[in-house]
């Protein structure tokens, strides 16, 4: 299979904004490997091939926030009271009113299933489209059909010929056509920061189980900076009891970042694994709460002492809050 390329409309910005991601992604598996060693700043930036100064910089200008406090959303800590402060999340029915982050994602997102017969041929008589971007998160594969998205991954180890591997297989029965200027559209509406009540809406096209696609649409009512354990969204879909089914539907979840799956960590508030590596859930997870003044602010109030940096606790009880 010849390599893909990856389409860059406008080129720079995006450019950037992926590089920068590569280097958050390596600070974060750097800090998670040596949790125990307490790492200051210097080192991690360091280990990116950036002075302190570059740095900070490089936090700054991708997360809008200091490397110590974007740290400080992947604590253990932050991850539990934010699972306690979303806990009614779900709840939310969707006549709240425009001002709940849940009812302005209905207006931006709206999906569809494919019928039982396309879903048992796997979309034969579709024409899908693709296309590798540079994205904040790193390259992603976005495909789109006339009916909608039906598939949005990231090039994880930047290996395209995988993620092209994945839909292909997903979708085995449809025609699968590179093409980078069909997608690169949808893009900027993806990815932007903000979401206009005016905006038309991007439609999904989904297959899967009947059980699967109640499962993605109960992830669409998690707005951003929000965190739900998969106990609690098994509560909501169906029983608790079946929170290992639910699990299973969120890690075949085909439409990354939109359904957003990143959301959903362990009840012990460990974030966890992710299809598209753990260190990209919790830049995703980090960045996400970073864009969110009053959670910043009323996190950033509370006590700072014993926060435990980027995962479950290690032999010995904690892990490392980074010290800069």
């Amino acid at each position: 299979m010849k390599r893909s390329r990856t389409f860059l409309p406008n080129g720079n910005a995006r450019m950037e904004a992926c590089e920068d991601y590569r280097r958050v992604e390596r600070a974060i598996t750097f800090l998670q490997e040596h949790a125990l060693e307490q790492p200051d700043l210097a080192t991690v930036a360091k280990q990116v091939y950036l002075s302190e100064f570059h740095f900070q910089r490089l936090f700054t200008r991708w997360a809008g926030v200091s490397p110590k406090r974007f740290l400080q959303f992947l604590t253990i800590e932050h991850a539990k009271r934010q699972l306690a402060d979303s806990k009614p999340v779900l709840d939310v029915t969707l006549d709240v009113g425009l001002s709940s982050p849940s009812r302005l994602y209905d207006l931006f997102v709206s999906v569809e299933a494919v019928t039982p017969g396309e879903f048992k041929s796997r979309g034969a008589g579709l024409t899908i489209h693709y296309g590798f971007h540079a994205t904040r998160f790193g390259v992603c594969l976005l495909a789109v059909t006339a009916r909608g998205i039906c598939w949005l991954a990231f090039a994880q180890g930047g290996s395209q010929e995988e993620a092209v591997e994945a839909l292909r297989h997903h979708w085995r029965g449809a025609e699968v056509v590179e093409a980078p200027s069909v997608t690169a559209p949808f893009i900027e509406r993806i990815f932007s920061r903000q979401r206009s009540e005016k905006e038309t809406r991007l439609n999904l096209l989904l297959a899967g189980t009947n059980f699967q696609l109640k499962v993605w649409q109960a992830l669409l009512k998690i707005p951003a900076g929000a965190l739900v354990s998969y106990r609690t969204l098994a509560c909501q879909v169906c029983d608790a009891r079946a929170a290992r089914a639910v699990a299973n539907a969120v890690a075949n979840n085909p439409i990354a970042y939109l359904i957003p799956c990143h959301r959903v960590i362990r009840n012990s508030g460990v974030i966890g694994d992710y299809r598209w590596g753990s260190a990209r859930k919790r830049a995703l997870l980090a960045w996400e709460a970073a864009q969110s003044p009053d959670r910043l602010t009323k996190q950033m109030s509370r006590p700072a002492a014993g926060r435990n940096v980027l995962g479950p606790p290690r032999r010995g009880g904690h892990t490392a809050p980074l010290r800069g």
